[in-house]
């Protein structure tokens, strides 16, 4: 099969898109420790992938070319709407940069960049100033930051889903959730008490939206 010069094999591509969102995620994370390297480096092999086959090689699109040229015989495999696999599977009509589904992306990618800025902000102050960070987003959940990752990762996934970055997708989320525990027992060895207050009060990952209250049924709510 004949692949679409227009749709793919365009590597420069793949380059400036790569490198746009990475430096744009980087600009907010500024990624200083090992451990700060190693979240970063593993969000920016997923967009890597992601873009590789949105206009490099569409792998995912090939190894399923059987089943879609018998299910859909009159697809154009290796054009670029044909990549967008929602867009065929769930019928949909027009351009497909407009349907519910990549409407939908964008609004998760964007979410997880807000999410990202407004944590790390609070967080590079914080251990510029040697002190936890309990604010902003942090007075929701301990976690944020890789709240912030997983969201524009699962974004980019609804987007353009692809074999490879849906493989990686549940390996990058336990990776961050131990990175998560990692930093909660440096947390409680440096911070102590502080620190027991601040996480019997604050969900790791997924905030309450009804007020926490103690034994005698007082609200704790601030």
């Amino acid at each position: 099969m004949k692949h679409d010069a227009s749709s793919y094999g365009l590597w420069a591509l793949v380059l400036i898109n790569s490198a746009v969102f990475i430096l744009f995620a980087f600009s907010f994370t500024k990624p200083a420790t090992r451990r700060d390297w190693r979240s970063f480096g593993a969000f920016s092999a997923f967009i890597v992938a992601l873009f590789a086959e949105m206009y490099g090689f569409p792998l995912t699109i090939y190894l399923l070319s059987g089943w879609l040229q018998t299910r859909y015989p009159k697809l154009n495999l290796y054009s670029h709407e044909s990549g967008h696999l929602w867009n065929t599977l769930l019928g949909f009509k027009g351009d497909p940069h407009l349907n519910p589904i990549h409407i939908l992306s964008n609004l998760l990618i964007l979410a997880g960049f807000l999410i990202l800025y407004s944590a790390w902000k609070v967080l590079y102050a914080a251990q510029r100033e040697r002190r936890l960070a309990t604010t902003g987003p942090y007075a929701h959940v301990r976690h944020p930051q890789y709240i912030g990752f997983i969201t524009i990762l699962a974004g980019f996934l609804v987007q353009w889903p692809t074999l490879l970055t849906l493989l990686m997708f549940p390996i990058l989320v336990t990776m961050y959730v131990k990175l998560a525990r990692r930093e909660e027992k440096e947390a409680k060895t440096f911070f102590g008490t502080e620190w027991d207050a601040y996480s019997a009060r604050t969900p790791p990952f997924l905030p309450r939206f009804t007020p926490r209250t103690d034994e005698s049924g007082a609200s704790q709510e601030r």
